[in-house]
C-alpha cells in the first residue's frame, strides 16, 4: 500500500499555491495590525518596532516569491515546501516569543501550517515539519523562561501543543492519503468511462441501422450518420425538431408514449426507402427516448441472400446428382439412334435428345450458380474482344452474318475477368436472340463511355417485345423466367458475374425490345471490396 501511494502521489500545485496565498493573507494582516494596533489586537502584545517590522515585512517579501515560484517554477516541489515550512516555523516562533510564549495563542498558526503542508506533501517529511515545530516551541519557550520570566509551568502546555503538532500532521497526512486515492481512482474511472463513451459513440456511428435519441419536447439530442442520411436530418445534434423534419415518425413517438405499445411504425425516408421505426425507453433522468431505424429494404434483401445461398446449396447438390444419370441417358438416346426402326423411333430419340439437352443446359447453370470462380480481372480491348465474340457465337449457334451485328466499336479498353464477360455476354445475347426476330440486325452491341464517371458501357440491343413493365423489377431474379425453355438463371449469374468484376447489369428503357447495359471500369483492375470489409471501414 505504501509502495502504490508512493508510486501514484503527484505534486498538487494548485493546493501549494493557495497555502502560499494564505500565508500571504496572514502576513498582510500582522503587518497591519502592527501599522494600525487596535483594541483586539493589543492582547498580541506585538508592539511595533524596527525588529517587529522586519519580521513581519521580510515574511511577506518570502510569502510573495514563494507563491511566484509555485505559480512560474513549478519545480522540486518537496523543496519548495520544505523551505516555506522553515520560514513559517522561525516566523511563528519568533513572532510567539516577542508576544509572551504559548499563552499568546500563536501557535494556532503553526497548526494550520502544518495541516496544510501534511495534505500536500508527502511520507516522513510531515514528520519533519512536525518534529521541527515542536523543538521550535520547547526551544522557544525555554528560552523565554530563562530571558524573559515565561511562567515555568508554561512548558507543559508547550509540550501538550507539540503532542498538537504529530497528531495534525498524521491525521491530515492520513486524510491527504485518501484524498489522493480517491482523486486517482475518480481520475482512472473517468478515463475509462470516457473511452467507453468514445468507443461507444464509434459503434454506434458505424452500425447499419438508423439511432436516435429524442429528447423532451420532440429535440434529437443525437443521432448516427446512418439515421441522419434516413431522415435527411440536416443542421447539429441538439438543433433538429423531429415533428419538422419527420412528422410521421414524431407523430408515431408521442402515440407510442400515450399508449405505450411496442408495434413498429413502417414508413418511407427521405430518400425513398422503407423504414421501420421501433421506440424504447431509457432509464436517463431527462426521459429521452430511444428510436432505432431498421432499412426494410436492405433486412429484405440480406433475408433473400439467406435464402438463396440455401438454395444454391440444396440445388448443387441435387443437379450434381441429375447429371450421372442424365449422361447415361442421353448416351443411351445416342446408341438407340444408331439403330434405325422408323420415322416414329427418330422422332422419339428427337424429343428424348432435345430434353436431355435443356435438362443438361438447366444442371449447368445450377452448378455454375454455386461455384462461382474468383474474378482475376484485366485490361481487355473491348472493340476486339466483341469481334471475336460474335464470330465465335455466329459459329456455335449456326447463325448467319448480320443477325449479331455490332455498332460503334470504338478502340476503349475494359477491366474485366475474360471467361467472365465471355459468359456474361453469351447469356445476354442468347437471351436477346431467344426473344428477337432472328432476322439481319436483330441483335445489336454497341460499345460506349458514360459521360457521368467514364466507364465503358457495353450495349445489347434486340428487336424482340422488350420487357414487360409488370416484370422488370423481377426479371434479375433467379429462377424467374418468362420463356418455357429458360431456366430463369441466366440473367442472374451474368448481373453476378459483374459485381464480382466491379462492374453493374441493368435494364435500360427502351421503346421498343429489351437494352441491357454492362458498365464496367477501364483503368484500375481492382477487386471489388467484400461486404464486410466495408462495414468495418
Amino acid at each position: 500500500m505504501r509502495n502504490w501511494l508512493s508510486s501514484t502521489w503527484e505534486a498538487n500545485w494548485r493546493s501549494f499555491q493557495y497555502f502560499n496565498l494564505y500565508r500571504l493573507v496572514l502576513a498582510a494582516l500582522f503587518f497591519l495590525a502592527i501599522v494600525f494596533p487596535h483594541d483586539w489586537t493589543a492582547r498580541l502584545n506585538l508592539l511595533p518596532s524596527p525588529l517587529m517590522f522586519g519580521l513581519t515585512g521580510g515574511y511577506m517579501l518570502v510569502t510573495v516569491a514563494g507563491l511566484l515560484l509555485a505559480t512560474h517554477w513549478q519545480r522540486r516541489f518537496n523543496s519548495q515546501l520544505s523551505a516555506q515550512m522553515v520560514v513559517d516555523v522561525g516566523v511563528v516562533s519568533s513572532l510567539m516569543y516577542l508576544a509572551g510564549g504559548v499563552s499568546s495563542g500563536l501557535s494556532v498558526l503553526l497548526l494550520v501550517s502544518l495541516a496544510a503542508a501534511s495534505l500536500v506533501g508527502r511520507g516522513r517529511l510531515v514528520l519533519f515539519y512536525a518534529a521541527l515545530a515542536t523543538l521550535a516551541i520547547l526551544l522557544t519557550q525555554i528560552y523565554g523562561i530563562v530571558t524573559k520570566d515565561f511562567d515555568e509551568s508554561s512548558i507543559v502546555q508547550a509540550g501538550l501543543i507539540s503532542a498538537g503538532f504529530f497528531a495534525t500532521a498524521i491525521l491530515a497526512r492520513l486524510l491527504g492519503q485518501r484524498a489522493m486515492v480517491n482523486e486517482d481512482l475518480a481520475r482512472r474511472r473517468g478515463e475509462a468511462l470516457g473511452n467507453q463513451i468514445l468507443i461507444s459513440q464509434r459503434v454506434v456511428e458505424r452500425m447499419q441501422d438508423g439511432v436516435l435519441i429524442i429528447a423532451k419536447r420532440g429535440v434529437v439530442s443525437h443521432c448516427n450518420p446512418v439515421a441522419r442520411a434516413m431522415l435527411g436530418l440536416p443542421g447539429e445534434d441538439g438543433q433538429v425538431e423531429l415533428a419538422e423534419q419527420a412528422p410521421i415518425l414524431a407523430r408515431a413517438l408521442q402515440a407510442w408514449d400515450k399508449d405505450g405499445g411496442d408495434e413498429g411504425l413502417h414508413f418511407c425516408g427521405a430518400d425513398g426507402r422503407e423504414l421501420r421505426a421501433r421506440f424504447e425507453r431509457t432509464a436517463s433522468l431527462d426521459g429521452e427516448v430511444l428510436v432505432f431505424l431498421d432499412d426494410v429494404g436492405r433486412i429484405k434483401e440480406r433475408a433473400q441472400q439467406l435464402k438463396l445461398a440455401s438454395l444454391g446449396r440444396l440445388t448443387a447438390s441435387i443437379a450434381h446428382e441429375i447429371r450421372n444419370p442424365l449422361s447415361a441417358i442421353g448416351h443411351a438416346g445416342e446408341l438407340l439412334r444408331e439403330e434405325r426402326r422408323g420415322e416414329m423411333q427418330d422422332r422419339l430419340l428427337r424429343i428424348l435428345n432435345d430434353n436431355v439437352i435443356r435438362l443438361d443446359r438447366i444442371v449447368g447453370d445450377i452448378l455454375e450458380l454455386g461455384r462461382q470462380s474468383r474474378a482475376e480481372p484485366e485490361l481487355l480491348r473491348a472493340d476486339e474482344f466483341c469481334v471475336s465474340f460474335v464470330e465465335h457465337f455466329n459459329a456455335t449457334e449456326s447463325l448467319s452474318p448480320g443477325i449479331v451485328q455490332l455498332k460503334e466499336m470504338s478502340p476503349l479498353n475494359i477491366c474485366f475477368d475474360r471467361s467472365h464477360l465471355h459468359q456474361v455476354l453469351w447469356n445476354l445475347v442468347s437471351n436477346a436472340l431467344r426473344h428477337s426476330s432472328r432476322g439481319p440486325g436483330a441483335v445489336r452491341i454497341e460499345l460506349g463511355s458514360s459521360h457521368g464517371d467514364g466507364r465503358v458501357e457495353l450495349h445489347v440491343i434486340d428487336d424482340g417485345p422488350g420487357v414487360p413493365e409488370n416484370v422488370r423489377e423481377q426479371i434479375f431474379e433467379p429462377f424467374f423466367t418468362t420463356h418455357t425453355q429458360g431456366t430463369g438463371l441466366g440473367l442472374f449469374i451474368a448481373r453476378e458475374l459483374c459485381a464480382t468484376n466491379g462492374a453493374s447489369l441493368a435494364l435500360a428503357e427502351s421503346l421498343a425490345g429489351a437494352h441491357f447495359i454492362v458498365a464496367g471500369r477501364n483503368d484500375k483492375c481492382l477487386l471489388p471490396e467484400p461486404n464486410g470489409a466495408r462495414a468495418a471501414k
